[in-house]
């Protein structure tokens, strides 16, 4: 058992007695090949409900900060995370990001950057829109419904991937690609609210 597999048992079995996380749509997940996972971000613990109940790993890309806690920064390359700068146009991430795509592997994005405020959600970073069209991957947006509350149920819904071939002929911008993403992951969110 890989370092990956021990530490998605361990939080799984961490979680349950506390939250009650349940993921639907799985059918729905690519069994192979590059998949682009992008999910609204509503609390600390999104990466962890999406990360346990996704059939796939998951390669998290995370804020830099993350990596120079003491705790984390030994943990995170072993999870499978990699860190990005916020606020800037950081070409080593994006570079990573898509060799996981291109590798067949699963890259897991947030794509607003920034936990919501309100719960409601918010704008899409073009970084999500820029993976999936410089990519060949799937497309599969993903919402996360709370509230985090103890003993309260958290849904993980996957979507259907997304035809995203067009867009890709069409040539369309990033922020176009990432707006269509968005409005996937918000009909997820009005349908299983």
């Amino acid at each position: 058992m890989n370092f990956y597999t021990f530490a998605k048992n361990v939080v799984k079995i961490g979680l349950s007695p506390v939250y009650r996380i349940k993921a639907s749509g799985k059918e729905h997940f690519p069994k192979e090949g590059g998949v682009l996972i992008c999910a609204n971000h509503i609390n600390n613990l999104d990466p962890l409900a999406v990360g346990t109940t996704s059939p796939r790993d998951i390669h998290f890309m995370a804020k830099e900060e993350l990596f120079r806690a003491p705790v984390l920064k030994g943990i995170m390359p072993k999870i499978n995370a990699f860190p990005v700068k916020r606020g800037l146009s950081d070409r080593e991430a994006l570079r990573k990001g898509l060799a996981i795509l291109k590798d067949d592997r699963v890259l897991g994005l947030f794509p607003e950057g920034t936990r919501s405020k309100n719960g409601e959600l918010g704008e899409g970073l073009s970084g999500a829109g820029f993976f999936a069209l410089r990519s060949q991957a799937h497309i599969v947006p993903c919402a996360v419904i709370g509230p985090y509350s103890f003993l309260g149920k958290v849904k993980v819904v996957y979507g259907k991937p997304i035809d995203f071939q067009p867009y890709r002929d069409q040539k369309v911008s990033a922020d176009v690609a990432t707006k269509v993403i968005m409005a996937e992951i918000q009909k997820l969110i009005s349908e299983n609210k």
